[in-house]
């Protein structure tokens, strides 16, 4: 009975040594995609007069708990190339988060939102990669989502997420 359960322990152990370096991979920045409203409510229209771009926006997080982000130099992109960069310093302290829209519309920390100042649609409607790069050019996080409904809140179907 004892070599079964030191066998067991043993196992168990290299088991929890394997899973870390995966889970410290996985949260090694603390920008995170936490969701995106990829497909704007009602008919998509990208005027900038009249239609609903600012209605499609991603979830970007600060998971630390400590350090505060500047998004100044930040890069977004989807699968297909299309980004945004953010321009202008716009911090987020432990726990914040801001939303990026599309459209026109007035930057506002105290709102967390930004705009991409751009009347047309970024995310795809049916599937999407989004990739969100440090100002350094190493990657922070990756996202992917498929047309099981909106993901706002990062509580849709994530293909991956890393």
């Amino acid at each position: 009975m004892r070599p079964v359960t030191a066998t067991a322990l043993i196992a168990g152990a290299l088991a929890c040594i394997v899973a870390t370096p995966a889970q410290a991979a996985e949260y090694s920045s603390a920008l995170k995609v936490r969701g995106v409203q990829y497909d704007a409510p009602g008919r998509d229209s990208n005027s900038c007069s009249s239609g609903n771009t600012d209605e499609e926006y991603l979830t970007i997080k600060n998971y630390s708990s400590t350090a505060t982000i500047n998004l100044k130099g930040y890069v977004v992109k989807d699968a297909t190339g299309n980004r945004f960069t953010f321009t202008a310093g716009h911090y987020l302290q432990p726990g914040d988060y801001v939303k990026l829209r599309g459209g026109h519309g007035t930057d506002s920390d105290t709102r967390n939102v930004v705009y991409r100042d751009n009347c047309n649609f970024l995310w795809n409607n049916d599937r999407d990669t989004i990739y969100l790069y440090k100002p350094s050019g190493s990657r922070s996080d990756v996202h992917s989502y498929t047309r099981s409904g909106s993901d706002p809140d990062g509580n849709g179907y994530i293909s991956y997420h890393s």
